[in-house]
């Protein structure tokens, strides 16, 4: 059965020429000292029968560590990852001050196969990006995200 997750991309004018976007870099040792394709839009799974829109909010605060900010969210698509998982993307404009503050944690036999069970977060950073940047950033399968955003700006009146 494919899974299903929903997310929050927030994203502000950068400059004259481009858009910012807010990306969570994902914990745990497998994104320890990685960069590059170790970001994630906020989101998380959800089951039939949940509001993705409501999921997605819960998720942004569940690792950001504040609520997703109150706006009028568009819903940006639907996104096919290589793993089979779909992502419904909600987005929205933010000028406010958002940083990361702290993420939920969850548990995993580290070092492998050493019966050793340890907590992680599940995010630990988040930042703005310039779409130039967060398309190298972003895990591959989320990088359409970035073009459907594209989309959407450039279809905003004014």
């Amino acid at each position: 059965m494919p899974t299903t997750s929903a997310g929050i991309l927030l994203y502000r004018q950068a400059d004259p020429e481009g858009v910012a976007v807010f990306l969570a870099h994902m914990g745990g040792p497998f994104w320890s000292g990685k960069d590059e394709a170790a970001w994630s839009i906020p989101k998380g799974e959800y089951d039939e029968g949940e509001d993705p829109h409501a999921v997605a909010r819960r998720e942004f605060e569940e690792e950001i560590g504040v609520p997703a900010p109150a706006l009028d969210y568009r819903l940006l698509g639907e996104f096919r990852q290589s793993s089979r998982k779909t992502i419904m993307v909600f987005a929205a404009p933010y000028t406010g001050d958002l940083g990361f503050v702290q993420s939920n944690t969850f548990e995993l036999e580290w070092p492998p196969r050493s019966g050793r069970r340890q907590s992680f977060p599940e995010v630990d950073d988040a930042q703005w990006f310039p779409s130039d940047v967060a398309e190298v950033k972003l895990v591959k399968g989320q990088r359409p995200v970035l073009a459907a955003l594209r989309a959407l700006i450039a279809d905003e009146p004014g």
